[in-house]
């Protein structure tokens, strides 16, 4: 497990910095999550989930406030979610998760991004059985050690425990991510570096050259860009990643 999670994401923040898509796409989610339940995330959890994962990333208080009143008031757009499979170069496995107000739009958009970028779209099932769900949650200053006695005092399961850079990361089952989260904080840590609920791949793949990296990172960028897709994920591991 762990998989340097922290140069995942780092290799997204710094593609997201120059862009407020990151933030358009978290006003959606969290307007969709207050809207399937109640808008606090004291009593919906599906809320408090998002609302830490904007946290980590740094969504400015203004866009998270903008979707809870939406949320809260006379919002009433109708958003499905939907989950595309499909194959990239040298046998690799994508999963896109989308949130879209137009079902008949998503589809074909995420299906030509595929067709234009050397990769193709699968069925359903045809590759997301080689991804686990998995919560991932990442704290600064602490050692492996101190994490583990944090979690068993608590009495909270992980599947792994990994020191990655300069965080200690917590790879558990998704059912576990709020009781992570409050061991940490009954252990006096409220900030998280991660704190996400993803599909992490069981086997990785490698590309035989830059060109095939070059190819792949266009894929996924132009996956990433459209307005309906709120995440990627794949099972290719870079050069700079091993």
């Amino acid at each position: 497990m762990g998989r340097k999670w922290n140069n995942i994401k780092e290799k997204k923040a710094n593609k997201d910095a120059n862009t407020s898509r990151i933030y358009a796409k978290f006003g959606v989610e969290i307007y969709v999550a207050a809207k399937k339940g109640e808008p606090d995330p004291v009593s919906n959890s599906a809320l408090k989930v998002v609302l830490e994962r904007a946290k980590t990333y740094n969504v400015p208080k203004a866009i998270i406030d903008r979707a809870l009143d939406k949320a809260k008031g006379s919002g009433d757009e109708q958003y499905s979610e939907l989950r595309y499979e499909g194959f990239g170069p040298n046998g690799a496995m994508i999963i896109v998760d989308a949130l879209t107000n137009n079902v008949n739009r998503t589809a074909p958009e995420v299906r030509s991004a595929f067709n234009k970028n050397g990769g193709n779209m699968g069925v359903a099932g045809s590759v997301a059985y080689m991804f686990d769900s998995t919560a991932v949650i990442g704290v600064a200053g602490k050692s492996e050690e101190e994490v583990l006695e944090i979690l068993m005092d608590a009495d909270v399961d992980a599947r792994d425990i990994v020191q990655e850079d300069e965080s200690v990361i917590v790879y558990a089952e998704p059912d576990q991510f709020h009781a992570v989260q409050e061991a940490f904080k009954g252990a006096g840590i409220e900030d998280f570096t991660v704190a996400e609920l993803t599909m992490l791949p069981q086997t990785f793949v490698t590309l035989p050259n830059a060109e095939a990296e070059a190819q792949f990172d266009k894929l996924i960028d132009a996956l990433e860009d459209l307005e309906d897709v709120q995440q990627v994920y794949h099972n290719v591991e870079f050069a700079d990643e091993q």
